[in-house]
């Protein structure tokens, strides 16, 4: 459908009343026709934000890898976490070795530690 240009057409503003030229009105924000005095663009306020997802996902993951265990099997009643300080009540946290003298070294038998 085809509309006339208005260059020859008068209008009234919708806010302040007054008569203008149909080509000078302009059509606001909330559809109202208006003079150039009365124009007033939207407000950035007034548009809603655009939410994007936190980004929660990576990109290219990589899979855990499986590293070798390793236990400490010392002899019975010695740990590796003991000192000097521990064993005989003192200060010094200096690593505690038994005398190799005291020490009786068998084999019993084979140890199998598995993890699922």
């Amino acid at each position: 459908m085809a509309f006339a240009s208005g260059k020859f057409s008068n209008a009234l503003c919708d806010y302040c009343g007054q008569r203008y030229k149909y080509n000078i009105l302009r059509k606001n924000w909330r559809g109202f026709m208006v003079c150039p005095d009365d124009y007033e663009p939207k407000e950035p306020q007034l548009e809603p934000l655009r939410y994007r997802g936190d980004a929660i996902a990576l990109r290219d993951p990589r899979p855990d890898r499986i590293e070798p265990v390793s236990v400490f099997v010392g002899a019975p009643g010695f740990t590796a976490f003991q000192s000097y300080g521990s064993v005989q009540g003192g200060t010094n946290m200096q690593p505690y070795v038994q005398d190799q003298a005291l020490i009786a070294q068998g084999v019993v038998g084979t140890v199998t530690v598995s993890i699922t």
